[in-house]
């Protein structure tokens, strides 16, 4: 019976649980949580000597499949059961590098809001992260158990509307919230939490209704994001982490590209029970052998060797996010986290027209066009939401220089940040995001773009005056060239005729110079 429980296959779900500091979430992770892994409930020494949460935590539970599930015809007959893997992420505002870098991993999220205090900063840079990684979000209201009971039902409603108007211009309008309470009253530390909580099983069973299948698929090259590294004695050293694609087998060689070392995988485990493959989506431990654990703390493995490329510049395209309020010039060093990276950079950006955009395929760069420089990432204000639709909207892309070399898959979500914004200050401190579209080599090659491959321009405009009309259609012009001027390159451009309150009246093309002292013929 034990053999057989073994053989059957769990679909794997990553939840993630962000939220702001001291928000409740380790608490709620352990009341949900009956797997542990290595990395779970603020194990590390600083975690427990400052009391909050300070890297990622794994933990899971168990579930039967729900109907919805069960009878799909994508997955039907392939899982027995579903496994919810909770990605507890710090909410302090130093440590959002790693919650960017646990955010590639999540299906499912799970905004915690302390109901005491409501909506704060990291509560809306959650949001955010969440916006950009999925499309199913649950709002747990937490401690409710600290509200008076006899006004409980009234501020968990006005915190409730409150919440909607925050999200009303969020692709989680209509997200579900659940008012909760971790660990509910006091002196409950001899109690196991769910003798003691408040609100789990409805927020169980809202998971259960509300997960979707995941994508997975075990094609492509194998790309693990590993989270933590830890030696065993007499078995060798343990990567965990979570398969961001493709699959993987033991005996297979992996490659850690960044050290340029490549090791045969000796066994796998995913919450403690033994695996001979995995594939996308799953979080295992990797054990491998003869690595000093010290090398890496966090990283991607990959297989085939090779495949995935190191670089300083790189082209992405740009979503901007409308919580930050600031423009951001050319040349101005901003944060990138991509992978469980995060590098200084300097963008140059560059846009189209969106009607000129048509045909293009979004996860794609079009080396062929010709771009627009721009001299800044204008923000988004809320005057610019409401009108989008009356303007002739942009499409943005830079091409970042990294302070130092990045290893990670083209095709990587990455995000932009001012992590060197007051930490203490009420603003959103994500201000972009994308795809990594394509790498940029010093020189180029067959196989790879160069600096010099992209076509970026300025547009230029002069200002002239009408010298003498010669007819209806036809006019001579001054004030555009000195004396002398080669004409040539000049040819054919576009002239637009203005009156005096700088409306456009009729537009020409410049077609010849007239006469030898700079004037020409419109």
């Amino acid at each position: 019976k034990k053999k057989n429980m073994e053989q059957k296959r769990v679909l794997n779900v990553n939840v993630g649980i962000l939220g702001h500091i001291d928000s409740g979430k380790t608490s709620l992770s352990k009341s949900l949580s009956t797997i542990q892994s290595t990395a779970a409930f603020d194990k590390s020494p600083q975690s427990k000597e400052r009391g909050i949460t300070l890297d990622l935590g794994f933990s899971a539970f168990v579930v039967d499949l729900p109907p919805h599930l069960e009878n799909d015809p994508a997955i039907k007959g392939s899982y027995d059961k579903l496994q919810f893997t909770l990605v507890d992420c710090p909410g302090h505002a130093s440590l959002i590098r790693t919650i960017i870098g646990g955010s590639q991993i999540i299906d499912m999220m799970l905004l915690v809001i302390d109901v005491t205090k409501g909506i704060q900063t990291q509560t809306s840079e959650g949001l955010v992260i969440g916006e950009i990684t999925t499309d199913t979000m649950i709002i747990i209201l937490n401690k409710v158990d600290l509200l008076p009971e006899e006004s409980r039902k009234d501020r968990v409603s006005k915190l409730e509307a409150r919440i909607r108007t925050a999200l009303k211009r969020s692709k989680f309008a209509q997200a579900p919230m659940i008012a909760v309470a971790a660990h509910s009253g006091a002196n409950t530390e001899k109690l196991p939490p769910a003798a003691t909580s408040v609100g789990l099983e409805t927020l169980i069973e809202t998971m259960k209704e509300k997960v979707k299948i995941p994508k997975r698929s075990p094609k492509g090259n194998f790309i693990y994001s590993i989270d933590h590294c830890f030696s065993i004695k007499g078995q060798g050293t343990v990567l965990t982490g979570t398969v961001l694609s493709g699959s993987i087998s033991v005996n297979d060689t992996i490659e850690l590209p960044v050290l340029k070392i490549d090791r045969k995988i000796k066994s796998m485990q995913m919450f403690h029970k033994p695996l001979k493959t995995a594939q996308q989506g799953d979080r295992v431990g990797i054990c491998i052998t003869q690595f000093d654990p010290s090398l890496l703390e966090r990283g991607i493995a990959v297989a085939p060797i090779g495949s995935v490329p190191t670089f300083k510049t790189a082209i992405v395209n740009i979503e901007r996010i409308p919580y930050f309020k600031s423009n951001i010039k050319r040349n101005t060093k901003i944060h990138i986290s991509i992978g469980h990276e995060t590098v200084m950079a300097t963008p140059i950006f560059f846009s189209l027209k969106e009607s000129e955009c048509v045909g293009l395929e979004k996860d794609k760069f079009d080396w062929s066009k010709n771009y627009f420089y721009q001299n800044e990432l204008p923000f988004l204000t809320s005057k610019k939401i409401d009108d989008k639709e009356k303007q002739e909207k942009l499409t943005y892309w830079a091409m970042l220089d990294f302070e130092t070399p990045i290893t990670c898959p083209v095709g990587s979500v990455y995000v932009a940040s001012r992590l060197d914004t007051d930490i203490h200050s009420n603003t959103c401190r994500l201000s972009f995001y994308g795809k990594l579209l394509s790498t940029v080599s010093e020189e180029k090659t067959e196989a790879n773009h160069s600096r010099t491959d992209l076509k970026v321009y300025k547009e230029k405009c002069r200002e002239g005056a009408i010298d003498r009309v010669v007819d209806d259609n036809t006019v001579i012009g001054r004030g555009f060239f000195k004396k002398g001027t080669d004409f040539s390159r000049y040819l054919g451009l576009k002239v637009k005729e203005v009156n005096e309150a700088g409306q456009q009246t009729r537009q020409g093309v410049l077609e010849s110079p007239f006469g030898k002292t700079g004037k020409y013929k419109i």
